[in-house]
């Protein structure tokens, strides 16, 4: 897998929480022209795409911003977890204690609680800017 793709409106904010959680920004730029258009299937496509990476890993996360067409907002805002699509980007953790305070500072909160399951791991879903939930996995041991 590359990337999975999410669509935002503010675009600094939801760097900043992904950059947070550990991912490094690869770049970003304004994407538009005939050739977006024909592969997403909308016509007048003007968006600016920030892509960040897992380090040392092949995954990434794309963020776009678009600015014509306007994005189209799904109902509820913040959907709950058993909402139909995709829910959640799970990353693993050294600190998931750390993580949580540090995302935070960028508005997060966590979805339920922080537990543990069985000897394995430390687990939570934090829902961060723009209602995106990642899950946190600390492996124990």
């Amino acid at each position: 897998m590359d990337n999975v793709l999410i669509v935002v409106e503010d675009l600094d904010a939801v760097i900043a929480f992904f950059v947070e959680l550990g991912l490094k920004l690869e770049g970003r730029s304004p994407i538009e022209g005939r050739w977006a258009e024909r592969v997403i299937g909308l016509d007048g496509v003007r968006q600016e795409v920030a892509m960040l990476r897992v380090p040392g890993g092949d995954g990434g996360i794309e963020l776009t911003k678009f600015h014509t067409p306007k994005a189209v907002r799904a109902v509820p805002e913040d959907a709950p977890v058993n909402t139909l699509g995709i829910r959640r980007v799970m990353f693993a953790v050294d600190d998931i204690d750390d993580v949580v305070v540090r995302l935070r500072r960028h508005g997060a909160e966590l979805v339920g609680t922080l537990e543990r399951y069985e000897d394995s791991y430390l687990l939570c879903y934090v829902r961060g800017p723009e209602g995106i939930i990642v899950g946190l996995a600390q492996q124990l041991g």
